[in-house]
């Protein structure tokens, strides 16, 4: 009937009680189970946690401040108004080979099987396709070596990279342009990544500093290089590549009879 009710009694409320109790220890249970998934999440597949992020040496700015040159990079990678564009590619990636090459070179001897089992930077392992596509995990001196081999092989070769008076640039050089960008900044941020070291201790930094900005600005310019590819590097690119501050003006004199002041001479992913 409507208006009834029944009390409730002492039995059904220790029923309650022990539901409730119930329902805390679970709920409680749950919640430990979950820290435990999110806290195992945080490790690596076999459990262990992973290490610290290694401190980049090459970011601070006693190192970033090092260059050869002090003007302004984006005048230098400007297409000039009489220069053909595949020409123009065609020279600078060249000489980005050649230096790059050379910067290798001089660290080379510390870059071997044992230190650098893999060619890493960053948090990122590369791998070696042939020419077939078959993937391959090698040495850092061994991938270098096959991007050597293979860029030496591409811009030596007529057909691709035509030095004779009439003679066409192939279809395909845009793409092997970008192919080449592309495993020359591989180099070049191995070089950071896992000898930059060695590069200060030959004090070699202002050169890799000015090489790396000057390619950077380069692939930017004529979008040679995927940003997803460089992202890995935007720290150093976003410092190395910022223009550089303009030069203040030399203070007029105070007065015509006052001497003029003394100018300053300051001046892991896988790929």
């Amino acid at each position: 009937m409507v208006g009834d009710c029944c009390p409730i009694s002492g039995d059904n409320t220790d029923m309650h009680s022990q539901r409730n109790a119930k329902s805390g220890l679970s709920c409680k249970m749950v919640l430990q189970a979950v820290g435990k998934v999110l806290r195992k999440s945080k490790t690596k597949p076999n459990g262990k946690k992973p290490q610290a992020e290694e401190k980049k040496q090459y970011l601070e700015a006693e190192f970033t401040k090092v260059r050869v040159v002090d003007f302004d990079l984006k005048e230098l990678v400007l297409l000039p108004r009489e220069i053909d564009l595949n020409e123009w590619l065609a020279s600078n990636t060249t000489t980005f080979f050649n230096l790059i090459n050379l910067q290798y070179s001089t660290i080379s001897e510390f870059c071997t099987g044992d230190t650098c089992q893999a060619m890493t930077a960053c948090n990122t392992i590369y791998y070696w396709y042939d020419e077939r596509g078959k993937k391959t995990k090698c040495t850092a001196p061994q991938y270098v070596d096959f991007v050597m081999s293979l860029v030496q092989k591409l811009v030596t070769e007529e057909e691709n990279f035509p030095t004779k008076y009439g003679k066409e640039f192939p279809n395909s050089f845009d793409s092997l342009v970008k192919k080449i960008c592309r495993y020359l900044f591989h180099v070049l941020a191995h070089l950071y990544w896992a000898h930059f070291k060695e590069t200060v201790a030959l004090d070699l930094q202002g050169h890799l500093n000015t090489l790396y900005a000057h390619f950077i600005v380069f692939v930017r310019e004529f979008n040679l290089v995927d940003p997803k590819e460089t992202c890995i590097m935007d720290d150093l690119s976003e410092i190395l590549c910022a223009p550089a501050p303009p030069t203040p003006a030399p203070a007029a004199p105070s007065s015509p009879t006052s001497a003029p002041s003394p100018s300053s001479h300051n001046h892991m992913t896988e790929r």
